[in-house]
């Protein structure tokens, strides 16, 4: 079967975590994965790895870490979630995206898996998007027997596809309010769905952050004998630092000069850092601190306060999906906004998140907002968008697609700064939009 149809199919999943009237709630466990992974032969079984949980920065920790890891010369795997452009960008091994004949053999022999075992009443619902895309990626590390995996965790934790995993070191990265209808109502009931990574006698890396997610991190580590390991060594002297930085380890001072923007990724570098550091002293992972600089220099997590110039208009483009996103968002925008005008937002989001929160924390930063459609079950309407606008008392404009929001934009940029957030879904086609042959120049 073709690359395209095996994208047909997967794409066909998609709607999992949508809730539509009279549309039964899809139920989760790890028994239906166990399942389906056995079926294949317990590949996540054959290579060692590292969890990495949370709601914001774990994906940027994870690409980090990985970097790192390849950078010290192990083969390694990194899974991440969502993607911007194609999902071949959530399976990766020393930085290359899965081929697509590789993506493409590997999906359908999971998806045969899958049909067998529903046709014998060995699972109950044919296994998610996301379950099909965590089977395949563990296919796919097992068989190139790479060294090691970095998985970002999709949703939560405890009940997360990639939580089948032993994991040699569990990361928790910053815990905010999102997927509440999910995951609980409280950052305390987060916390304990994303502690679910953590195992019996196992390693934490972590850093203090809201103080309901330090208690439960605490009692959680203390029931189950969890050694925690801080990652604050790893952190600037000085908070909101800007530009490289120097920091020790292995009693060798490094510098760490992250590609990756805005202060609030001082905390996912040092995460990675700590974590790095962790592998190598209690798992024997070879590692020098010279790796550690050179992975961190080399790293590459695009959608995340990244600068495009393309049309003759500046665009930075950032994955901001929550409140605590987008104030991350704003503190890495307030140097450029305040010498660059006019100031454009294209923005859109997902009905289940707070959209008016996110409003009042943005909109009022710029002088104009675009409003685009984006291409999910679970999209904000245009109304709901408009009236989130109209509270901050920001001008905004309503489009009907993507591109027409980008031209509107670049129309109304004139010399000015656009930035594109919201949304995985928007940054991810904008991006491509944009670099189009001869489109930008990242």
């Amino acid at each position: 079967m073709s690359y395209s149809a095996a994208i047909d199919q997967l794409s066909a999943l998609a709607p999992e975590l949508a809730s539509q009237p009279g549309q039964r709630r899809r139920k989760f466990s790890l028994d239906e994965i166990r399942t389906l992974l056995s079926a294949l032969g317990e590949p996540h079984r054959r290579f060692p790895s590292v969890l990495i949980a949370g709601t914001n920065g774990k994906g940027s920790t994870a690409a980090t870490l990985a970097a790192i890891l390849t950078a010290s010369g192990l083969s390694t795997g990194l899974y991440t979630s969502p993607h911007l452009s194609r999902p071949n960008e959530r399976i990766r091994i020393n930085g290359r995206e899965i081929a697509d004949d590789d993506f493409a053999r590997l999906y359908f022999r999971v998806d045969d898996a899958a049909r067998q075992l529903l046709l014998a009443g060995k699972l109950p619902q044919f296994p998610s998007y996301f379950e099909m895309l965590t089977a395949e990626a563990f296919l796919y590390f097992a068989a190139r027997h790479i060294d090691i995996a970095v998985l970002e965790v999709g949703m939560g934790g405890r009940l997360d596809a990639t939580n089948v995993v032993e994991p040699l070191i569990s990361v928790i990265t910053d815990i905010s309010l999102d997927h509440t209808e999910w995951l609980g109502s409280t950052i305390a009931a987060i916390t304990r769905e994303k502690a679910g990574i953590l195992r019996p006698g196992g390693i934490m890396v972590t850093l203090p952050q809201h103080p309901d997610a330090n208690q439960v991190l605490g009692e959680v580590a203390t029931e189950l004998r969890v050694r925690g390991v801080s990652a604050v060594p790893y952190m600037p002297a000085e908070m909101g630092a800007t530009g490289p930085y120097l920091v020790e380890v292995f009693g060798v001072p490094i510098q760490v000069d992250s590609p990756l923007a805005g202060a609030h990724q001082h905390r996912n570098v040092a995460l990675a850092i700590a974590t790095a550091v962790e592998l190598a002293a209690a798992q024997k992972f070879p590692m020098s601190a010279e790796a550690i600089a050179t992975g961190i220099r080399q790293t590459r997590w695009p959608g995340r306060l990244e600068r495009i110039i393309a049309r003759g208009v500046e665009w930075i483009m950032d994955v901001a999906h929550n409140p605590a996103g987008a104030w991350a968002l704003r503190s890495g925008l307030r140097a450029i906004l305040e010498v660059r005008q006019p100031r454009v937002l294209v923005f859109s989001c997902l009905r289940d998140k707070p959209v008016a929160e996110m409003a009042q924390i943005l909109f009022p930063l710029f002088d104009r907002v675009i409003l685009a459609p984006i291409h999910s079950a679970r999209a904000a309407g245009p109304a709901d968008l408009l009236a989130a606008a109209e509270a901050t008392g920001t001008p905004a404009t309503v489009t009907e697609s993507i591109s027409e929001a980008l031209d509107e934009a670049g129309r109304c940029a004139d010399g000015g700064v656009v930035v594109v957030s919201g949304s995985v879904y928007l940054v991810g086609e904008a991006r491509t939009l944009l670099l189009t042959p001869g489109g930008a120049q990242p």
